[in-house]
């Protein structure tokens, strides 16, 4: 599986009906400005204490503003085993431009 996933690809597989996991590791600020449908908010800081709420799934989709945050989770969870971890390429930056 690809560790990277673009916007485009997650919006037209949500809009399919598809049910994935989607964590987004941003400050509760951003958050405040919108968010992807069916996400989880788990600040990139709390995933230490946190980790524990994201479900093993086949597929974990982490996402941050433009995708260096949600990268630096990816490594994280990827080193305390978890797998089929998908970084969203270019985050939320990326994805309001899509609307």
């Amino acid at each position: 599986m690809d560790p990277i996933i673009y916007p485009s690809e997650l919006k037209e597989r949500l809009s399919n009906g598809e049910k994935l996991t989607i964590i987004d590791v941003r400050e509760d600020e951003e958050v405040a400005q919108g968010m992807i449908p069916t996400a989880v908010h788990i600040r990139l800081s709390e995933l230490p204490e946190r980790h524990g709420e994201i479900e093993q799934s086949d597929e974990i989709i982490l996402v941050c503003r433009s995708g260096g945050r949600s990268g630096t989770a990816q490594q994280y969870l990827s080193a305390i085993g978890y797998t089929g971890l998908r970084n969203m390429a270019g985050g939320m930056l990326e994805w309001v431009t899509l609307d």
